[in-house]
């Protein structure tokens, strides 16, 4: 089982005036791959809140999935927020989701998708379409589990 927290990164959400429909998609997901969603949370578009918030589901969770923020839009700083907290970025985890999500979407290209360590946790940043969060999870889901073994210590290198 992985503890598995999931941050929707949304003023308008956040306001409640937009149903979090990314959230809920994240949270099916995770049920169907086996993750244990032990907490979710609606944050703000505001770097501080999101790095907080990352940091206090890290504390607890060994995967933190967030949607939204990812764009090129002036208010979109997910992935800044990440890094600003991050130990590591695992860029192939955004080289593959834009990749892939290019195939389909032309404007994927726009997405600022991407992954990190912090602390002890895989962090992944996605998306804020419900359809677009839930497939880049998909194109990556593989590599998850082997990321949280290796960041919980239950591998070796060869």
């Amino acid at each position: 089982m992985i503890p598995t927290g999931i941050i929707t990164v949304s003023d308008r959400a956040f306001r409640g005036k937009y149903d979090d429909k990314s959230g809920p998609a994240l949270t099916a997901l995770s049920a169907k791959h086996g993750w244990d969603v032990v907490v979710t949370a609606v944050v703000p578009d505001e770097e501080a809140l999101i790095g907080d918030k990352t940091l206090e589901l890290a504390s607890t969770c060994s995967l933190v999935l967030l949607t939204g923020g990812t764009g090129i839009a002036e208010r979109d700083v997910t992935p800044e927020a990440i890094r600003a907290i991050a130990t590591k970025e695992l860029p192939g985890f955004g080289e593959v989701m834009r990749a892939r999500s290019f195939e389909r979407f032309p404007h994927a290209i726009l997405s600022r998708n991407m992954a990190a360590v912090v602390g002890r946790s895989l962090v992944i940043c996605l998306p804020g379409s419900p359809k677009g969060a839930v497939e880049c999870v998909e194109f990556v889901a593989d590599a998850i589990q082997h990321a949280i073994e290796q960041l919980r210590g239950e591998t070796q290198h060869q």
